[in-house]
């Protein structure tokens, strides 16, 4: 309320108001609406084009109802875009069983037979080859310059994308493929959103690509939403719904290539060690190393590139962090920073500050400090709110002389939201 007194002078202060805005279904008046707008940076336009309190940063719940088909996919889509352009909170709002929920129907569904055409203009193959040649110039932007810099541009390209499902026609190999085009954008820009700290349009994003993905026919790509789903669950402390979603993307990936199943496997072991089943995290881990080490990189889908035995190495400390195990974990963090290549300047920053943890929990704290004033440059270059609240809880977590937490303390003003 002390925010619309200020923006809207002629407005009595009275914390009433907002409760009965909150909790009693009353729709401010435009003049309160503005004032919020105003105060939260969004456009005017957004109080006209969408009720109250849709246009608010946090919006209206996540939908996860739409259609198992096409058509739901289409619309699912749309819903996302026109969602996520407000949201500036930092919150997850699908959690509990409706987060599960949605990822056992996906599991479930088989795919409804494609409508061949849809009205607009004709779309070629010469046309979709050439968006899809662009997805690994998207991948490569958002991966080294960072979700908040890339977000706006992956999300430009599934506009587009959209726009052709909605409009044009195609034949039905084509709709697949544009289907798949939709899901594999909207999981990245999905994951720019969590890079971000902007979860919501996150969430929204993710659901409207495993529709995508469903439509596709593409069970893997689904199942690697998924598996980003379940880690944002695992970074907000939401144990038991991560690995109920990395069990559905695991046992629904359908037949797909060693990579990917040991990609999946770790996933799963990751939520496992959150819950300190150090059994059948180890199994996991056993699994996914033994995964990664067979066939030939040939027939693996795209996106799964980045997962490469620097990332594996990764991800196994950090299950053996969670574990406790910060000796195994040490390991496993520098033989990721070994085989990393150089330009992937975000996991690096990773890696560093999880390395430092481990280090912190060995004892050695010169060494741990060192890693983690190394990272912050680095976090800088590729800015990530991840890797910032990484470094703000590792700071937090370590026992350092008060002149030593004053050093990062002045470069990590560098970093706050």
């Amino acid at each position: 309320m002390d925010v619309i007194a200020r923006r809207a002078g002629n407005m009595a202060r009275r914390r009433e108001k907002a409760w009965r805005w909150e909790h009693w279904g009353v729709v401010p008046d435009r003049v309160s609406q503005r004032a919020l707008a105003v105060e939260l940076g969004i456009p005017e336009e957004c109080i006209d084009r969408y009720p109250w309190p849709q246009w608010l940063p946090d919006g209206d719940p996540i939908r996860t109802d739409f259609t198992w088909n096409q058509a739901g996919s289409s619309k699912a889509i749309c819903d996302a875009m026109e969602c996520t352009v407000t949201d500036r909170r930092g919150f997850m709002k699908l959690t509990g069983t409706s987060l599960i929920a949605f990822a056992q129907r996906w599991l479930d569904i088989e795919p409804a037979e494609l409508a061949s055409v849809l009205r607009g203009g004709r779309i070629t193959e010469d046309f979709v080859d050439r968006v899809e040649e662009g997805l690994p110039r998207l991948r490569l932007l958002e991966a080294t310059y960072g979700g908040r810099r890339s977000r706006r541009l992956i999300d430009a390209e599934l506009g587009m994308v959209a726009e052709v499902l909605e409009n044009s026609s195609y034949t039905a190999s084509l709709s697949q493929r544009l289907h798949g085009l939709a899901a594999e954008l909207g999981r990245m820009v999905g994951f720019a959103c969590f890079d971000a700290g902007l979860h919501t349009a996150a969430q929204r994003y993710w659901v409207a690509a495993v529709h995508a993905s469903h439509a596709a026919g593409q069970r893997a790509l689904g199942a690697n939403i998924l598996k980003s789903m379940s880690l944002q669950c695992h970074d907000f402390g939401r144990v038991r719904e991560a690995l109920a979603l990395a069990r559905n993307a695991n046992e629904g990936a359908g037949k797909t290539t060693p990579r990917v199943r040991s990609m999946l496997a770790l996933r799963e072991a990751r939520a496992h060690a959150a819950l300190d089943d150090a059994v059948t995290c180890e199994r996991l881990i056993a699994r996914a190393d033994t995964e990664i080490g067979r066939g030939s990189r040939d027939d693996d889908p795209p996106w799964v590139a980045y997962f490469d035995e620097a990332e594996f190495h990764a991800q196994a400390g950090i299950c053996y962090l969670d574990l406790g195990d910060h000796r195994t974990a040490d390991r496993h963090f520098t033989r990721a920073l070994d085989q990393l290549a150089p330009s992937k300047v975000r996991d690096r920053a990773t890696y560093l500050i999880k390395r430092s943890e481990a280090q912190a929990g060995l004892g050695a704290v010169d060494h741990a400090k060192e890693l983690l004033t190394t990272a912050i440059p680095l976090i800088q270059q590729a800015p990530s709110q991840r890797n910032a609240d990484r470094v703000f809880a590792a700071r937090t977590g370590m026992p350092l002389p008060r002149r030593d937490s004053h050093d990062i303390d002045e470069q990590l003003v560098l970093l706050v939201k």
